[in-house]
């Protein structure tokens, strides 16, 4: 076991180099969303529950574009394995057109029915009024935030990590002294509570993207391309492109509607139970980033073996990661045990929210292990090898199969308390642990799809 894991500095020589900026951006660039939630929870329970319903529209976004960027980023990976830069901008091209019309899409729903759309998830009048306020400003962010996703995904994937972790550590610094003005008028500025908190998203997210972009061409990093680069596709290469990126795309698109019931259900449950599962699902973001960090890391690694024909490299970098992601979950779980107290006390909000939030948070951290394996399992090892479809399959069916009808048969028909119905819906992660374990020991998962670049430009 031990030298399974440890042994093998040029592992972890390049491991480090890619996992901790991308584990640093991405808890950065959630963080973005959720410093809105936080420091909103000064303000009260009411004001919580709007914001938290809210970025349930940025959350469904964000996961599409994950969906989208993950599918560019395998090809990205691979294509750099071989150096084809012709190659990476093609996929960049692809993934801008893609992830801007989803994003279009989604802020006219949000700035023209916000009202019905957060009506489907709470019957809180109050909590709708707030929550349309912080949504109609809000949607100006999401086209800026899905250009921003696909550049740093395809930069990602060439290991030019540390420029899209320094932009977001500006946005996320910016976003958060916007929010203290324009929260709590400070400084002259006017007290706009929720509708301020949206303002400074929109004005951190659009110094982020214009500060990556003028870098990137600047620099003449790989993604650096030019308009007819990037329109510079065949059929055969979209077919490609699309043959495994939409699985990756249905499986973000499925996994989170699937979660989006889960709030569904518990919005249905009440809004001390929203605000209780909002505050703990916070501390479960922050929890899981760095782990999401070490999924990009391994995609980046495997992929680039793949591509560069080194299929046993590309499965003894996999097996290093089964092992090593568990057992830093293992750490993860008890500093959540030992720390959600004083998180929790960061909140304003009635006891009873407080303890249903610390008893979520206690079983969090019993399956974070799991969480933790199937997280590498699927976004990083199975995707990394272009088996997409497989990871489709097990992903949505432990949501929609076992997740879903325990959330509303726990919380609804049975009316157990709502750490009980997260405990339930948690058996999902069990499933998917099984299922994946004998897929990824089968090494069916690792394909390589850029051997034919040529054919595809």
């Amino acid at each position: 076991m031990y030298s399974l894991v440890f042994e093998d500095r040029e592992f972890y020589k390049i491991f480090i180099k890619l996992a901790i900026p991308l584990a640093l951006q991405d808890l950065i660039a959630s963080s973005l969303n959720m410093v809105d939630t936080v420091m909103i929870g000064q303000l009260g329970e009411t004001e919580i529950a709007a914001v938290g319903l809210s970025n349930q529209i940025f959350f469904l976004l964000n996961l599409f574009l994950f969906g989208i960027c993950s599918g560019a980023a395998i090809f990205t990976a691979q294509f750099w394995g071989k150096r084809d830069i012709p190659g990476i901008r093609r996929v960049l091209g692809i993934g801008l057109m893609i992830g801007v019309s989803i994003a279009f899409l989604f802020s006219l729903v949000a700035f023209f029915i916000p009202g019905q759309v957060l009506g489907i998830f709470s019957k809180d009048r109050n909590v709708i009024v707030l929550g349309s306020q912080y949504l109609r400003m809000v949607c100006f962010s999401y086209m800026m935030t899905a250009i921003t996703f696909v550049y740093a995904f395809i930069l990602r994937s060439t290991g030019q990590v540390k420029l899209p972790m320094v932009v977001s550590v500006i946005s996320l610094g910016l976003n958060t002294i916007f929010n203290y003005l324009l929260i709590f008028g400070h400084a002259g500025f006017p007290a706009l509570g929720v509708e301020g908190a949206a303002i400074a998203t929109v004005m951190a997210r659009l110094v982020e993207m214009s500060s990556l972009l003028l870098i990137i061409y600047i620099k003449g990093y790989a993604p650096a391309a030019k308009i007819n680069e990037m329109l510079n596709i065949s059929v055969e290469f979209i077919k490609r492109f699309l043959g495994t990126t939409m699985p990756v795309f249905f499986n973000e698109a499925l996994w989170s509607l699937g979660v989006t019931m889960y709030m569904f259900a518990y919005a249905r449950m009440g809004t001390k139970v929203v605000t209780s599962v909002n505050i703990a699902s916070t501390v479960e973001r922050i929890a899981l980033v760095t782990f999401a960090g070490m999924a990009h890391a391994s995609a980046v690694m495997i992929g680039n073996q793949i591509g560069a024909n080194d299929e046993s490299k590309a499965f003894a970098y996999a097996r290093k990661f089964t092992v090593l992601g568990p057992f830093l979950g293992l750490f993860m779980g008890l500093t959540v045990i030992l720390t959600s107290q004083w998180i929790l006390s960061i909140y304003n909000v009635s006891h009873e929210v407080y303890s249903w939030a610390n008893k979520i948070l206690f079983v969090l951290s019993l399956v974070m292990p799991i969480k933790i394996f199937n997280m590498i399992n699927i976004v990083g090892i199975l995707r990394s090898g272009g088996d997409t479809k497989f990871s489709l399959i097990i992903d949505t069916a432990g949501v929609w199969f076992i997740g879903v009808p325990l959330a509303f048969i726990g919380g609804l028909v049975w009316k157990l308390p709502i750490y009980w119905v997260y405990a339930l819906i948690v058996l999902e992660e069990v499933f998917k642990a099984i299922i994946g374990v004998k897929r990824f020991m089968s090494k069916k998962w690792i394909n390589n799809l850029v051997n034919c670049s040529q054919e595809t430009a």
